[in-house]
């Protein structure tokens, strides 16, 4: 039986998340302000994508993360805490440029929605230590993950004048190098032996699946969002290209899942991660499609890779790398991610008659990718061997994948 309470709790995680709360309402109190908006129907619009993306950072990823048959209560209520820190963080991050030049950070709705796509980032980045970690852990996953986010998309804003677009949605790849570098350095003893509580069945498999569902209905408009509202047109495409590519992904998903399968019979967790490849590589490639047959054809190719990486590239990871990846975020979001980089760059490269352009495009778009590598190796290296410090009380091996080392069970609670 797990004890009365988690001493990481009582002692890490009550002071550091006051503390922390603290520290963002003063700094709302001193220098935040709404900003108001005139335009009625642009703020109707903008609210609506804002509830598709919430619903996806919120009851996507949160569902999405109770696959483990004893970490329910910890997949959906630990994502919950770090989208929420890291929103907040999020939305002071990006402030700052304007509190530079005007003294104050403007909060409106478009501010709290790229908010939560720097979320998203750290969202998946915690998919890869899932069950291995403690909430004090994801609270600092949470800020410095969101940290090194805002100044990678800074770097790309200020040395190549990468468009927010094309910047914020390397999430994908940001999120899942970020992770694995994570896993790497926390890696454990006896990862390759395999954790005895890391399964699941058919109830923690169907809540994830509703996770699954929540996302692929969503994921147009979380694509979208960030297409200038000036051309209604290109938001339309944009979210027509997501539905096209999202659903072939599906499609071509379940049929890689068959034949990888002996038995010929699909894999529910291998379907949940590899039916969103599509979403993930239209996403990053989104500024340059224009035809569904591209949008299609990138999810077609997504999914398979995506679904290949899900059933080997695992198992060789952890036992080439000690790098044991729980959620698969490598497969899921991090090579889809690339191909929807180099989908962007040949899509670019072909719609471009000038050769000097050409060439100029290539450079600055391998350059863009170079630093966000770079940016999230460094900065999950950086988080791993922070993290790696006892002082955070890491829970025990027995522990891991275990509800009750941080929740309380009324089954199980003492009698008096």
């Amino acid at each position: 039986m797990a004890p009365k309470y988690a001493p990481s709790l009582r002692s890490r995680l009550a002071p550091l998340l006051l503390c922390l709360q603290t520290g963002f309402i003063l700094l709302a109190a001193f220098y935040f302000e709404i900003k108001e908006t005139v335009d009625r129907d642009a703020f109707i619009n903008l609210y609506s994508e804002y509830q598709n993306v919430n619903v996806m950072i919120i009851l996507g990823f949160g569902f999405l993360s109770t696959f483990l048959v004893r970490y329910g209560f910890s997949g959906s209520g630990f994502s919950l805490l770090v989208a929420i820190i890291s929103t907040q963080w999020a939305i002071i991050l990006n402030g700052i440029e304007f509190w530079y030049y005007r003294g104050k950070i403007q909060v409106d709705l478009k501010s709290v929605l790229v908010a939560e796509l720097y979320a998203a980032s750290a969202l998946i980045s915690i998919g890869a230590v899932l069950g291995k970690t403690n909430p004090v852990h994801l609270t600092l996953i949470a800020l410095l993950e969101v940290s090194g986010f805002a100044l990678n998309e800074w770097l790309l804003r200020t040395l190549l004048n990468v468009r927010p677009l094309n910047g914020i949605m390397l999430l994908h790849v940001f999120g899942a190098l970020f992770g694995l570098m994570l896993t790497a350095i926390l890696n454990r003893a006896n990862s390759k032996q395999g954790f005895e509580k890391e399964k699941f069945d058919r109830k923690s498999g169907l809540f994830s699946m509703l996770g699954t569902l929540f996302l692929w209905m969503f994921w147009p408009s979380f694509n979208a969002v960030l297409v200038d509202d000036r051309t209604p047109w290109r938001k339309l495409e944009a979210e027509g290209s997501t539905y096209l590519a999202l659903a072939v992904s599906a499609v071509t998903a379940a049929a890689v899942s068959v034949l990888c399968n002996p038995k010929g019979k699909l894999n529910l967790v291998q379907l949940q991660s590899c039916i969103l490849a599509g979403g993930v590589a239209v996403g990053v490639s989104i500024s340059a499609i224009h035809q569904p047959w591209e949008a299609m054809t990138i999810g077609f190719t997504a999914a398979i890779i995506s679904t290949i990486g899900f059933k080997y590239l695992k198992t060789h990871m952890l036992l080439a790398f000690d790098c044991h990846d729980t959620c698969a975020i490598l497969s899921t979001h991090g090579l889809p991610g690339l191909l929807g980089w180099l989908a962007q760059l040949v899509l670019q490269i072909k719609d471009c008659d000038d050769h000097t352009v050409a060439i100029r495009f290539a450079v600055f778009h391998i350059s863009a990718l170079l630093i966000t590598v770079t940016i999230s190796l460094i900065m999950g290296i950086l988080t791993g061997f922070l993290l790696k410090w006892n002082f955070w009380r890491p829970p025990q091996n027995k522990k891991c994948f275990d509800d009750q080392a941080f929740w309380e069970f009324p089954h199980l609670a003492e009698r008096k």
